[in-house]
């Protein structure tokens, strides 16, 4: 009989990693990428004598596929994928396609804001107590290139809407849904419920004996959760302690339940700072005291974390001024947990692709906490209609060197500069990471 035909699309870390499972798993693999590859994964192909094209997509190529693995960014609206849906070609996500082929228990985390920080904290936590654990989805090394290549017993991933989207059958055993504020509306027809529907595929096919941890004071998620009542078990946390919460604070503490057993750990003792990061640490603490993850070392590592790059960084004091690098800010909502964790008078830094923004979520913050606002991108005229008039001093960049000098000569001793830009990055950028190194190495030549 003849080989399954899988045809990846997208050339990225996602598509790379599912194109060696696939031909690891004897399927015929046909990559296509409408870019140009990196040297890297340009190189990963060859070694594993993958046939791929780029800079552009070949329709005979791609239309003969038995079934399409299509990387998370691509949208459906792109002409090649109107071609695929319309030959009625199935379509999967790399999650989905990856889960096929492990046995490994998942440990799956969404939501608008703090996906990465709690990922990456909970990926710290169950390492530190010695599990054999992968980390993966929308952070580090693809999933599917791990379960090609790697023995993990627990994956710990982190999941966007566009992931979510191409997961049928895959199943997460613990699901953490930590937020959902509009963001991507553009993906979305501008309809907040299409995101909100994307994000609640997370407890798609998670039954009795799974775990879905969730913060109990979105109204968001609450209004989904009455709607499509979980199967798995459910483990609110917030807060304040109301009815069966399993994490909750008081008195300066956090405090964790799993039956009869509590765990309690002093706020100023944990690593990260703020409140959104307090959820955060709340929903990494249930995901391991359900793993049985023993008090102490919990409390050793939601005191070590280091937090993650580009998400409130400190990256220097210049002449009594703080500057921080929260580029992974590429929302409002991101913005928002930024600002209220500023403690002194701010030079903001905003701006970038406008994903359908809506910026009177922040503007609260703004009027309270900044002194000036830097907008840094090639069209900031949306920016400029909503902040106008409401902040006295605004100065416009069109790189990040100017950026940062703008704000230097409008920062005063004791003040912070934040780079939190509300945005995608793509209109100056290769990504958040290029926008917020390029932030740093500006900061280190004042």
């Amino acid at each position: 009989m003849d080989k399954k035909r899988i045809v990846i699309l997208g050339g990225g870390e996602s598509g790379v990693g599912s194109a060696i499972l696939a031909h690891k798993q004897g399927f015929r693999v046909f990559l296509s990428d409408s870019n140009m590859l990196s040297d890297a994964h340009r190189e990963t192909l060859e070694t594993y004598r993958i046939d791929f094209e780029e800079k552009g997509h070949t329709d005979e190529s791609i239309l003969t596929a038995d079934e399409i693995v299509k990387s998370p960014g691509i949208p459906d609206t792109a002409p090649i994928m109107r071609k695929i849906l319309a030959k009625g070609i199935p379509v999967i996500s790399e999650i989905e396609f990856a889960g096929r082929y492990t046995n490994a228990k998942m440990i799956c985390i969404t939501g608008s804001n703090g996906k990465t920080t709690t990922t990456s904290l909970i990926y710290h936590i169950l390492r530190s107590a010695g599990l054999n654990v992968g980390l993966g989805g929308n952070i580090g090394k693809s999933f599917a290139r791990q379960v090609a290549e790697e023995s993990y017993d627990y994956y710990v991933l982190e999941l966007s809407s566009f992931q979510l989207e191409g997961v049928y059958d895959f199943k997460a055993d613990i699901a953490v849904l930590l937020n959902i504020t509009p963001d991507h509306l553009d993906r979305y027809d501008h309809n907040l419920q299409n995101y909100v529907d994307a994000k609640m595929r997370i407890i798609r096919n998670q039954k009795t004996d799974d775990a879905f941890i969730y913060w109990v004071d979105d109204p968001l998620v609450t209004k989904e959760i009455e709607k499509l009542k979980p199967a798995a078990a459910t483990y609110p946390f917030g807060e304040k302690k109301t009815g069966q919460m399993a994490a909750y604070t008081e008195n300066g503490k956090l405090y964790i339940q799993k039956k009869e057993d509590i765990f309690d750990m002093e706020l100023e003792l944990l690593a990260l700072e703020g409140m959104h990061n307090v959820y955060n640490s709340m929903a990494s603490g249930i995901v391991a005291k359900l793993m049985d993850v023993s008090d102490e070392q919990l409390r050793t590592s939601l005191s070590d974390f280091k937090g993650v790059p580009h998400r409130l960084e400190k990256v220097a004091t210049v002449r009594g001024v703080q500057y921080i690098n929260d580029s992974k800010a590429t929302n409002v909502n991101a913005c928002w947990y930024a600002l209220q964790s500023m403690r002194a008078k701010t030079v903001l830094i905003l701006g970038g692709t406008d994903k359908g923004n809506d910026y009177a979520e922040i503007e609260e913050l703004v009027r309270e906490k900044v002194r000036a606002l830097v907008f840094l991108g090639k069209d900031n005229s949306k920016l400029h209609a909503f902040f106008d008039g409401k902040v006295d001093e605004i100065r416009d960049a069109a790189s990040m060197t100017g950026a940062v000098e703008a704000a230097y000569q409008l920062a005063r001793k004791g003040d912070t500069v934040l780079l939190s830009p509300c945005c995608a990055s793509f209109d100056l950028f290769k990504n958040y990471e290029d926008r917020g190194d390029q932030f740093k190495e500006c900061v280190r030549r004042l």
